[in-house]
C-alpha cells in the first residue's frame, strides 16, 4: 500500500516549527470504542504509521474497524550524506505528523477489548512516542 502524504500543498518545504503544548483537538474517541493515546510530542513518519497499521490488521486478522486520527502532512528535508554545509534548504525526505501529547493516534472498534488491548500494543511498539491504551 501507498504510504501517506499530501496530494498537493501549497508551499514544498515547511517550517520546522515548535511543538510545545498538550492537544486540545483529537484527544478524545471519536470513531471507535477502542484507542491509543500519545503521552509525548514528537514526529511520526508515515512509514511508522504504516507499520503499526499493518501489525493491527495482521493481530486481528483484518477483523474489527481501524481508523488512523493523524495524518502526515508536514515535509521533512535531509542533505545527502557527504555533501557539503551550506547550499540551501535539503530535498524532501518524507512526510510527518506532529503530535502532541493527548492527542489519538488510532482508534479501533467492532472487537473485544483484550483483542483491541493487544493489537494497539503491538502498533505502540512501531511507534516513536510513548502511548496509552484508552476506552470509552
Amino acid at each position: 500500500m501507498a504510504l501517506l502524504q499530501p496530494k498537493r500543498m501549497k508551499h514544498r518545504k515547511t517550517f520546522k516549527g515548535k511543538r510545545g503544548g498538550v492537544a486540545t483537538r483529537g484527544n478524545s474517541l471519536s470513531f471507535g470504542s477502542f484507542g491509543l493515546k500519545s503521552m509525548e510530542a514528537g514526529f511520526i513518519t508515515a512509514r511508522q504509521i504504516e507499520a503499526a497499521r499493518r501489525a493491527m490488521a495482521h493481530f486481528t486478522k483484518r477483523g474489527g474497524r481501524i481508523w488512523i486520527r493523524i495524518f502526515p502532512d508536514k515535509p521533512i528535508t535531509k542533505h545527502p550524506a557527504e555533501s557539503r554545509m551550506g547550499s540551501g534548504k535539503g530535498d524532501v525526505e518524507g512526510y510527518v505528523a506532529v503530535v502532541k501529547p493527548g492527542s489519538l493516534i488510532f482508534e479501533m472498534g467492532a472487537v473485544p477489548r483484550l483483542t483491541a488491548e493487544e493489537a494497539l500494543r503491538l502498533a505502540a511498539h512501531k511507534l516513536p512516542v510513548g502511548t496509552k491504551f484508552v476506552e470509552k
